[in-house]
């Protein structure tokens, strides 16, 4: 799996493990992305990882249609232990 940070319809960013089946994405191990903490933007978030201000909220085991998915972004995995 790769920790990917996901941007949804209607403004919805989340951060996980994703994993691909048929038409659904299953988000492992994810989080609601509710403030980003950051000075610049989703970028700096999946290279630096949370930050001090970042506000991560618990999901269990989410599962997306592939329809919701507007983009993903990779995050380096060292800093999202």
């Amino acid at each position: 799996m790769n920790k990917k940070i996901l941007v949804l319809n209607r403004s919805w960013n989340l951060v996980g493990d994703l994993e691909i089946d048929g038409d659904f994405y299953l988000l492992f191990n994810g989080n609601v992305i509710r403030r980003w903490g950051t000075s610049q933007g989703l970028g700096e978030l999946a290279i630096k990882g949370p930050l001090p201000d970042t506000i991560l909220d618990p999901l269990p085991l989410t599962k997306i249609h592939k329809d919701q998915l507007i983009f993903t972004i990779n995050c380096e995995e060292s800093k999202w232990k």
